[in-house]
């Protein structure tokens, strides 16, 4: 069973942090923390988390943290794994806390090639959209139409898919969750704590400057975003088992937009393009996620 973290329980992560009130990267992060235990060591690039973690000797973790370039988490997660290795040190897990700037733009080549060799380590991606402690521009995982400091207007492209990108590697685990399901979440870091190889779970993290969200939002925004879709949980085991974990769109989009000054005054037809997109990849998930159900059951059947 899942235990959530009580108010008893001494946190790896210290208070008296550098994260914005609200922030869901500091909960976030506390909560894995908490599941992976003391026997973990971070990868921390430039990023909210970095500002959070703060300088060596300084941290707020309470795990040793090496805080990489910005291109070179992946790398530095490798090198750390094989350098534990060497020493016997194997029940010591290596993580990557990271940034979406750091992961879907500059990190990705080093996070692919670190995923085609299938190293031995578990990388969090902190999604919050855009690269917020500098001025809150677009990055690849900004959504459609967002308005950010490089988007004014609104952004022109989509939001690259990263879980599908890093699930077509054929790594054993690729995820999404978010603090806002945490039983959910923290199952799937108990989940990944069990595996070896790459492991990659990317966190929905809504930003209250950048997003423009109130202080005591942020875990209603992320709710809303599964709720509607906008984010959706599931995961994808070996390239192609994929299992869809909320499984009920029961709020429109523009309920999770309403919340947001970044979508505020978005016209009717941005707003319902929005929906489609999202409709389009819900109903992709299911039909992926009904196809694994399927083999599953025709495999117990044929081993009977």
């Amino acid at each position: 069973m899942i235990q959530i973290q009580n108010a008893n329980q001494e946190s790896m992560l210290c208070s008296g942090h550098a994260a914005c009130p609200g922030c869901l990267d500091a909960l976030t992060v506390r909560h894995i923390l908490t599941a992976l235990g003391p026997k973990t060591m971070a990868v921390i690039p430039p990023s909210c988390m970095a500002i959070i973690a703060g300088p060596q000797p300084y941290s707020s973790l309470r795990i040793p943290v090496y805080q990489p370039t910005l291109e070179s988490s992946a790398a530095a997660a490798t090198g750390l794994r094989r350098a534990l290795d060497a020493q016997g040190k194997h029940d010591t897990q290596i993580i990557v806390l990271a940034g979406d700037g750091g992961t879907y733009d500059i990190g990705f080549q080093c996070l692919s090639s670190a995923a085609e060799r299938n190293e031995d380590f578990i990388y969090f991606c902190l999604d919050n959209e855009g690269y917020m402690n500098t001025g809150a521009q677009k990055s690849s995982s900004t959504p459609h139409f967002a308005r950010t400091g490089s988007t004014p207007t609104g952004k022109t492209s989509r939001k690259k898919n990263l879980t599908e990108i890093m699930g077509a590697h054929r790594v054993p685990y690729v995820a999404t969750a978010s603090a806002g399901h945490l039983s959910d979440l923290l199952r799937k870091v108990e989940k990944a704590k069990q595996m070896k190889g790459t492991r990659i779970i990317t966190l929905l993290i809504p930003c209250m400057d950048g997003w423009g969200v109130a202080d005591d939002a942020g875990l209603t925004t992320a709710r809303y975003a599964v709720e509607c879709g906008a984010f959706p949980l599931y995961e994808i085991e070996d390239g192609h088992h994929y299992t869809l974990n909320h499984t009920r769109k029961t709020r429109p989009v523009s309920d999770y937009l309403a919340l947001q000054r970044r979508y505020r005054n978005m016209p009717d037809a941005e707003i319902e393009t929005l929906q489609a997109e999202i409709d389009e990849g819900w109903c992709t998930l299911q039909e992926r996620a009904a196809a694994s159900q399927a083999r599953a059951r025709a495999a117990a059947a044929a081993s009977v």
